[in-house]
């Protein structure tokens, strides 16, 4: 069994969701958000960024039909990493990117267009060198105009989506789903998106008073938290609103 998530990009929340999914069934898994989010919103979403592995050049080419975006990772073989080598180096760009935590910020790029098995057309493959990888990364995309500099840090914002998945696998326990019964992954998973939706909710609930307070549980390091001095008066803090921080130990 395996589990679907799409995660909405400026408010964080996930806005899809599918338990019922085997392996073989995964491929088609974007057709059906895009068909879910056309009924949810009356259009198709203008954007989808993805990893390679969640789909076939055959559905890319079903997305294309449907005027939808995407950015996705093209797998490096060995026959592409060998006449990308004896490219010459004046076909390859430079640019800078702008990506928090990123320390190689120079980057070359080759721009060029390919045809790929069971895609009707052409898509254009950017390959990037200087993202702290040893060999070229291939971006994919079938937008004939969009900058290949800002398609990379739009990928590379995809990552930090998918970093926050990996903090909800750890905070929901996603990846601890009964997968034994059909029923009980379906269960698990809904409740993952009601509880994701339930933080984000509060997330932008108004306090009272100016006052965010924080209560540790009696098992939480105290001892840490008041050696630094956390639970002291706090001064209204102009980054958060001027919302103070209160901390309270039970």
């Amino acid at each position: 069994m395996q589990a679907f998530f799409a995660q909405e990009h400026e408010n964080q929340v996930f806005c899809y969701a599918n338990a019922n999914l085997t392996r073989g069934e995964q491929t088609h898994e974007a057709i059906r958000f895009v068909d879910y989010w056309k009924d949810l919103t009356g259009e198709n979403p203008q954007w989808l960024y993805f990893d390679s592995k969640l789909t076939t050049y055959e559905e890319l080419s079903e997305l294309n039909s449907r005027n939808v975006y995407f950015v996705t990772i093209r797998r490096r073989g060995s026959a592409i990493l060998k006449r990308l080598e004896q490219t010459a180096g004046h076909d390859w760009k430079s640019a800078t990117i702008d990506v928090p935590k990123r320390r190689n910020k120079r980057i070359r790029y080759l721009d060029e267009s390919v045809r790929l098995d069971d895609y009707n057309g052409t898509l254009r493959q950017i390959a990037v060198t200087g993202l702290g990888r040893e060999q070229p990364t291939l971006f994919l995309t079938n937008h004939p105009d969009a900058l290949p500099r800002q398609m990379i840090m739009n990928y590379a914002r995809r990552n930090g989506i998918e970093d926050g998945l990996g903090t909800n696998v750890n905070f929901f326990h996603m990846d601890n789903v009964s997968s034994e019964v059909r029923l009980n992954v379906d269960l698990d998973v809904t409740l993952t998106v009601i509880a994701n939706s339930c933080y984000r909710w509060l997330a932008g609930v108004l306090l009272p008073k100016r006052l965010l307070r924080v209560t540790f549980d009696r098992r939480s390091h105290n001892p840490v938290l008041r050696e630094a001095a956390l639970d002291k008066d706090c001064p209204p803090i102009p980054w958060l609103g001027g919302y103070r921080v209160e901390f309270n130990y039970r």
